[in-house]
């Protein structure tokens, strides 16, 4: 067997997929989050209220979860190539849409579309799934979830001081705008710098669209009961919009986007039976046979890795400037000790990565998943009477965990089911922002030791579960155009 060991100096065959597509996942990033660090001056310039800031702020991860089901589809039916390079190109409308509003009906509609281009990460799952062979698949998704992410990071870095060198109030949109002409640029680099497959291999597509198919009757029960916490997530945020929350919409608004959501549902289910009514009827030969818990046991260890990163990235400044703030602590301070938590992607999901592929893909989720529980209860008891130093490390160590618990859930994401794994990672993404967006709701009801206590339970429940996921061996075989099984190594 050979080293799992990458050059990440070349820029050469499977490599130069690598850096292109993990570059499409951080521009992707940078557009997703360009408004936050320019919020301020956004709210100053077009006189938003704080209600109306908090809207966009759910506004951004609202179509999110939805999109990454759909792009997982669209990459399956038509790869990786046209599929980036179409998000890319679209996503910079809604940017420049952003860029241009006047008022906060504009804006709030710029930032839901602006939603879609948040599902870019499944497209890249799926290429470098195509490129890379099994015992290097856990780093390379890792270095391409971890530094991709970097993006929002790198816009919270560089667009406050491209909004101050163009200058003047209208600074923030040339700075938005920017990044929009960035994303269509490099739509256009990516089209033609990357192939979807290595020379000579199959891009393997599922039979039908529109739903991923299972392969046994009890699994397509339980496959249409995991998406149900999909649009109840969906519903939450509306809720929050609400009468009853924000009191941002209206009461008619609000129950039609109830109805709409749950539309959207009964037509999933339709999907989901029409795909696989057929092919079930018949008996499904073993070597074609996967257990669709795999893909169950990955949406729940996601949304506990991601889904609290989310959350816990959104109120950690203002918990360290509350917590600490007798110190004499600034908001500045506060916000650069808590930008450790994001940080963290450059080398910790690439090592989630590295360890899934030294030491086997269920052991490394295991201890992930049980050091986030350890991390969450710790920070739990983070008070003022801690060194800020000590508040620090704990954070900075639970941090670890996390972002090496998403490392580890993509490296067995492309092992289940070739043909399906963008539909497979696009549903283990939707329950990322599906635990982002309930662990968020937790906080608003609870005090943050409460919330931290509630991530730390809900880990040791996945880390349970995580037990009976069943740790991929031997080959998993698709169906050639010409009827010939190929047998694909997944050790």
């Amino acid at each position: 067997m050979s080293s799992s060991k990458l050059n990440l100096f070349s820029f050469t065959g499977k490599m130069q997929i690598l850096h292109m597509s993990w570059l499409a996942f951080f521009i992707s990033f940078v557009v997703w989050f360009n408004h936050a660090p320019l919020m301020l001056a956004i709210a100053e310039s077009l006189k938003l209220s704080q209600a109306e800031i908090k809207t966009i702020l759910i506004l951004n991860v609202a179509l999110t979860i939805p999109s990454r089901i759909a792009i997982g589809i669209l990459v399956d039916k038509f790869g990786p190539k046209r599929t980036y390079s179409t998000l890319l190109a679209i996503s910079s409308i809604p940017c420049f849409m952003f860029a241009a509003a006047d008022d906060f009906q504009q804006l709030a509609l710029a930032r839901f579309l602006m939603g879609f281009v948040g599902a870019g990460f499944v497209i890249g799952i799926r290429m470098v799934g195509e490129w890379f062979p099994a015992r290097q698949l856990g780093v390379a998704e890792g270095i391409y979830g971890g530094w991709g992410n970097f993006g929002s990071a790198a816009a919270a870095i560089a667009l406050p001081s491209l909004a101050l060198a163009f200058g003047g109030e209208n600074g923030w949109r040339y700075a938005i705008a920017c990044t929009g002409i960035v994303a269509l640029l490099y739509s256009v680099i990516y089209f033609f710098s990357v192939s979807d497959t290595p020379k000579g291999s199959t891009y393997f597509k599922p039979k039908k669209a529109g739903a991923m198919e299972v392969t046994s009757i009890w699994d397509l029960f339980f496959y249409i009961l995991m998406t149900i916490p999909l649009y109840a997530a969906l519903s939450l945020l509306t809720w929050k919009l609400s009468p009853t929350g924000m009191q941002l919409l209206s009461g008619d608004t609000t129950i039609g986007l109830y109805i709409g959501i749950w539309l959207l549902f009964l037509y999933n289910l339709y999907k989901i039976v029409h795909v696989n009514q057929e092919h079930l009827t018949q008996p499904i030969e073993p070597i074609h046979q996967y257990k669709f818990k795999q893909v169950a046991i990955l949406d729940l260890a996601y949304l506990v890795t991601f889904g609290s990163e989310l959350a816990v990235v959104s109120m950690l400044p203002l918990f360290f400037h509350e917590t600490f703030k007798q110190t004499g602590i600034t908001p500045v301070q506060a916000g650069l000790l808590a930008s450790s938590f994001a940080f963290m992607n450059l080398v910790a999901r690439p090592g989630g990565g590295w360890l899934s592929d030294k030491y086997g893909r269920k052991l490394s989720l295991s201890v992930c998943v049980i050091g986030c529980a350890l991390g969450y209860a710790a920070m739990s008891q983070i008070n003022s009477a801690w060194p800020i130093a000590l508040a620090f490390a704990v954070t900075f160590l639970c941090s670890f965990f996390v972002q090496a618990g998403c490392g580890a859930v993509y490296a067995m994401v492309p092992l289940i089911k070739r043909r399906m794994t963008g539909q497979i990672a696009g549903m283990v993404g939707a329950y990322g922002n599906v635990g982002g967006v309930t662990f968020l709701t937790v906080l608003s009801f609870v005090t943050p030791e409460a919330f931290f206590l509630t991530i730390a339970g809900t880990a040791v429940v996945v880390a349970l579960a995580v037990q009976f996921i069943e740790e991929p061996a031997g080959h998993m075989a698709e169906v050639m155009e010409d009827g010939s099984v190929a047998m694909i190594e997944v050790v």
